[in-house]
């Protein structure tokens, strides 16, 4: 209360009687009231790291929202395209699909259904190669190769993973089907008792079997280069525990490495599978394409891939058919789609446990 009230005393004594009172003892009375009152009533400056954390955060949250407005603009996209495949005058559909399947499918379903089982098949053989090869790789690097040899294979993935689908499909149909023709043919006359490499083999090899190899050689820096860095971040505290109490290399790895990045290499797998899953370009340069439903890896004109189909009819495609072709591929969109949910879901679980 004494400090609100001496500054106005004191400004009425100045008033009243200027020349009696003394000039030093007024303002010094006023400067140390007041300077609690100013510092009090002063706004705040705002400090540039906050205004620094704003500016991050409204960066952050546009490009995490970005990703879901992408997702349903794709969405929306493949809907109302492929909506007259569903709606549209039946006899136009069916005439569309008669002449995309060359008179063998009359419904979307039956059109469909073995290109999506081509699909799966040859995306399917491809994980299954590359995987166990590229978990091999990415233990070597990181566990057995010096450091120059580990520092040169890892550039090598790397430039691997670099290289566009296109220069694959053309080693595949330039180099790799001519020089394989005569193991699958091998292969066929020795292995044939088993269904799946039941001949005669194609000849060129223009076959599911040749078509998973390359696609397997695509996918493999993918997988190589998530396993490396997932297998380096492993716990060097357990991994010298166990070799401490006399456990060998491959123990070591086994008991301490491999439980640790389980959860990765099912997301590195996902994540090549998602790449076979959609590739085009190496499956139409090698691919003799079929129509059915067949599990004869190395015969030729048994099956297709979506993606491929979709570039190969599109340019010669009416309206109809148009809306056909996109509605398969919002099949292969929504099979993705699914692959990835599940490869999260078991993903958490492992993180989780």
């Amino acid at each position: 209360m004494s400090k609100t009230l001496a500054p106005q005393s004191a400004t009425n004594m100045a008033e009243q009687n200027p020349q009696g009172v003394d000039p030093d003892a007024v303002s010094v009375s006023v400067d140390v009231s007041a300077a609690p009152a100013e510092a009090s009533a002063a706004p705040t400056a705002p400090s540039p790291g906050r205004t620094a954390d704003k500016v991050f955060k409204i960066c952050a949250w546009s490009a995490g929202i970005l990703i879901f407005l992408a997702l349903a603009a794709v969405t929306i996209f493949l809907i109302l395209r492929a909506l007259p495949a569903f709606t549209g005058d039946p006899a136009v559909r069916s005439s569309a699909l008669e002449s995309l399947s060359g008179g063998r499918a009359s419904n979307f379903a039956s059109y469909v259904g073995p290109l999506l089982f081509g699909t799966i098949l040859i995306a399917g053989l491809s994980l299954l190669l590359a995987f166990p090869v590229s978990t091999g790789i990415a233990l070597f690097i990181t566990h057995y190769a010096p450091r120059k040899l580990s520092t040169a294979l890892s550039s090598v993935v790397d430039l691997l993973a670099a290289i566009p689908s296109v220069i694959y499909g053309l080693w595949g149909a330039l180099v790799l089907v001519p020089a394989i023709t005569g193991f699958w043919n091998w292969v066929a006359t020795y292995l044939g008792w088993i269904p799946i490499f039941a001949g005669p083999a194609a000849a060129p090899a223009r076959s599911v079997a040749s078509v998973a190899l390359v696609l397997a050689v695509m996918i493999l820096p993918i997988i190589t280069s998530v396993a490396r860095d997932i297998f380096a971040q492993a716990p060097r505290l357990q991994q010298e525990a166990a070799l401490a109490l006399g456990a060998t290399k491959w123990e070591t790895i086994r008991l301490a490495v491999l439980p640790f990045a389980r959860s990765g290499l099912i997301s590195a797998s996902m994540l090549g599978l998602g790449r076979a899953l959609g590739e085009t370009m190496a499956v139409l340069m090698i691919l003799s394409p079929g129509f059915s439903y067949s599990l004869h890896i190395l015969q030729a004109s048994t099956s297709q891939t979506i993606a491929a189909n979709i570039a190969s009819q599109f340019p010669e495609a009416d309206s109809m058919g148009v809306a056909m072709l996109v509605a398969t591929g919002l099949v292969l969109f929504v099979i993705t789609f699914l692959v990835n949910f599940l490869a999260r879901r078991i993903t958490g679980k492992g993180v989780s446990k």
